[in-house]
């Protein structure tokens, strides 16, 4: 079997532009209308992905098969801007190993985190700021 190399390389540079042009959309919506998230400095890894919105995920992940490891400063900033710096090490660290461009390893991660991690009322400091909330939203009853 005689591969085209030529024919090879437009393929791939046509799926790359693809999803360079999705990941700029998504990246603009995300940046106009995602809210800085509020996660504390204490969250772990998988904390801060288990409230990360999944539109977040699938962006790096298409930012990553656009540009490769060229995409570490844009989803640096990106996650800086929504308050994710959690997950900034673990995105420049999957861009520069080989191969995993072509696999949505944090479409992945985010999923299994979702199926197989803590759930919302699991997190410590998640559970303990609801609490708060809850407390001061009640109504105060004046002494009789």
């Amino acid at each position: 079997m005689d591969a085209n190399w030529a024919q090879i390389a437009q393929w791939l540079l046509m799926i790359s532009a693809i999803s360079l042009v999705l990941a700029t959309i998504l990246g603009l919506w995300l940046w106009n209308r995602v809210k800085r998230l509020r996660i504390p400095d204490s969250a772990t890894f998988i904390e801060a992905m288990r409230l990360t919105p999944l539109s977040v995920v699938v962006f790096l992940d298409l930012l990553d098969l656009g540009l490769d490891f060229f995409s570490t400063p844009i989803s640096w900033v990106m996650l800086s801007r929504l308050g994710l710096t959690k997950l900034r090490g673990v995105t420049a660290l999957e861009a520069i190993i080989p191969g995993t461009q072509v696999l949505p390893t944090m479409t992945v991660a985010w999923l299994a985190i979702r199926l197989f991690g803590p759930q919302l009322d699991e997190i410590p400091w998640l559970r303990d700021r609801i609490d708060r909330e809850a407390m001061r939203s009640r109504p105060r009853r004046l002494p009789r």
